[in-house]
């Protein structure tokens, strides 16, 4: 899978992406990610990228036409116009399903934003998706582009050394992860649940799936909403609200 991202701050997203599990992935040519320079692609000979917005208001806006041409050299590049999302929090919020929906393009384009926004001709021209990673703004684009990349990335096959990881944790099916224990057995008087200890390993996936209803049920009760749960689990959802 190939990431482009379009950023004026490309040094920043290449060394947060360069390490951990999805650095490894890169060097194995799993995943391809380059932050393309919208600077590079400008036509001012002072290399500006931005200016004043028509009508007045604080702040500068980034222009179209050095944005288009860094996308338009992503096109030519590949062969095919790209899916390609702004981010911003205009969008819908950014969760894991879609993770695993984007996961299955050959491509992503992202484009990352700053100062006041983005010359709205050029979204017109050339986004396909807006996505918000949360209701908050930042100073640019890149910390949510960043956040995408590694979400996306853990869903394309290879990238994890043990893929079951990538689907039974967090947030996978609508729930929370169960609690995980490691050795020692005890700690500071703590002890590791006996079903863990059972080697029973039906046992232990219903005690998994329980606690991983009742994590959401206390942290996160809105998923429980929408959570893939059967007619006996929301029965217990129920008696225990």
């Amino acid at each position: 899978m190939k990431f482009y991202i379009l950023t004026l701050f490309p040094e920043m997203v290449m060394q947060g992406l360069s390490t951990s599990i999805i650095g490894k992935a890169a060097k194995k040519g799993i995943l391809t990610i380059e932050a393309v320079n919208i600077r590079d692609y400008t036509r001012d000979k002072h290399l500006k990228v931005d200016d004043y917005p028509y009508g007045g208001g604080a702040g500068m806006v980034m222009q179209a036409q050095p944005i288009f041409d860094a996308y338009q050299a992503i096109r030519d590049k590949i062969g095919h116009k790209p899916r390609t999302i702004y981010l911003t929090p205009q969008g819908p919020l950014f969760h894991q399903a879609m993770a695993k929906e984007m996961a299955g393009e050959e491509e992503l384009v992202l484009l990352c934003g700053h100062y006041e926004g983005v010359d709205e001709r050029v979204l017109e021209e050339i986004v396909t998706d807006y996505v918000s990673v949360g209701d908050y703004v930042l100073t640019g684009g890149e910390l949510p582009a960043m956040v995408m990349v590694d979400a996306i990335s853990r869903m394309v096959p290879g990238v994890l050394t043990n893929q079951e990881s990538g689907e039974t944790e967090s947030l996978e099916g609508g729930l929370l992860e169960y609690p995980q224990y490691s050795r020692p057995r005890e700690w500071m008087g703590r002890e590791v649940p006996e079903v863990l200890m059972s080697g029973d390993h039906v046992k232990i996936q219903a005690w998994r799936r329980e606690q991983s209803i009742l994590r959401t049920k206390k942290h996160r009760p809105d998923l429980l909403k929408s959570a893939d749960l059967t007619i006996k689990e929301k029965a217990f959802y129920r008696v225990n609200e």
